[in-house]
């Protein structure tokens, strides 16, 4: 059995409650502390997981004790916070997106390598059993070679659910953003990295008014961007399209994602689970038929975690990396970039696929 290693959580908002059950049950990891901006926050959910230090930030940050850094903040706190990690000689893992801006990721994947820590990033729904079973179709030819990509993420925004949404609709937030890390993370695992992508954006409603509570009545100008629709080539040669919006009230589309092949069609389950079912159907093929998939949590967020512990531990790269988070923050980018510029973006970064999961592991199992 591999060591525990001791993880510290920064950030105990709405997401942590994914993240605790899956980190605590690890058998790779030890949560040893937990903080917020909110010290009530933090020790009502030290006392609900069994966490034993709730404390601020910065003595979290100079614990010896933390090895790894769960970076849950918001994501405007994200570079900062992250920073100020790996400067204390920690690794980090970050709730997505990596950072805002290209500058802030650079900076803190640089800061990281000087300090030989790791950083890497949600989401970490690829390593689940429904994206792993297309990755190994994919991998093993049963669709020919990959010609093309849809994916689509389309919805009426937040507002009418989240209790505290604003920053949803500021920069940094908006449907890419926001959601774009699951798809673009997926396609890349399954696809491998982009090389050029154009793009359209608008912003349809230039207010939002929040119908959730405690904000009902509030209303929220929107800064950033509430559809793009992006084309990507990829580096195989691939051609991929993405859409996402927070201004589609409906859609007949019932599959987020499809992948064409020469031989075949992937129908891909919902990037934001780790569950899902996997359909193909083979040029040779009479119907659709489902591809046998192993059973995985519908949330186990914190797996990335794990991965990163064992990871590091053994000498592998971890999955969940920096340089797919950093790729993925260059993509977003680069499909406002080429609304703003009416011109294809050349694609400043790369990563290589990360590796897949070996088949046969069992719920939470990593390999070595």
């Amino acid at each position: 059995m591999a060591e525990r290693t001791k993880v510290g959580v920064v950030g105990c908002g709405a997401i942590c409650g994914a993240y605790f059950p899956t980190m605590k049950n690890s058998p790779y990891l030890e949560v040893v502390a937990c903080s917020d901006l909110i010290m009530d926050r933090a020790k009502e959910k030290a006392e609900e997981f069994d966490v034993p230090k709730p404390c601020t930030t910065e003595e979290l940050l100079a614990d010896p004790d933390v090895q790894i850094v769960v970076n849950l903040t918001i994501p405007i706190a994200h570079a900062s916070v992250s920073q100020a990690a790996v400067e204390a000689g920690k690794s980090v893992h970050n709730e997505k997106p990596l950072t805002i801006t290209r500058d802030e990721g650079k900076k803190l994947l640089e800061a990281a390598e000087a300090n030989g820590v790791r950083v890497g990033s949600a989401p970490d729904t690829f390593l689940g059993s429904g994206h792993q079973t297309c990755r190994k179709a994919i991998d093993d030819g049963l669709i020919g070679e990959p010609v093309g990509a849809s994916a689509l993420m389309l919805c009426h925004g937040h507002e009418s659910w989240h209790p505290s949404p604003e920053f949803y609709y500021k920069v940094g937030g908006g449907p890419m953003f926001d959601m774009g890390p699951y798809y673009l993370t997926a396609l890349v695992n399954m696809l491998g990295p982009v090389e050029r992508v154009s793009g359209s954006t608008r912003i349809t409603f230039p207010t939002r008014t929040i119908t959730s509570e405690p904000l009902n009545g509030t209303v929220v100008t929107v800064d950033t961007p509430t559809h793009i629709a992006g084309v990507m080539d990829f580096v195989n040669g691939a051609v991929g399209t993405i859409t996402t919006s927070f201004d589609v009230w409906a859609s007949t589309r019932t599959q987020p994602i499809e992948i064409y092949g020469t031989e075949g069609t992937l129908a891909v389950p919902d990037p934001n689970c780790f569950a899902g079912g996997v359909r193909v159907k083979r040029h040779d093929e009479d119907d659709w038929r489902d591809l046998p998939t192993e059973e995985f949590s519908e949330n186990a967020r914190g797996y990335a975690v794990a991965d990163m512990a064992l990871a590091i531990q053994n000498g592998r790269p971890h999955r969940a990396n920096s340089a797919l988070a950093y790729h993925v923050l260059d993509l977003m980018h680069a499909f406002h970039d080429a609304s703003d510029t009416g011109t294809y973006v050349d694609l400043e970064s790369t990563c290589e696929r990360p590796l897949a999961l070996p088949t046969g592991l069992a719920e939470g199992e990593l390999d070595g």
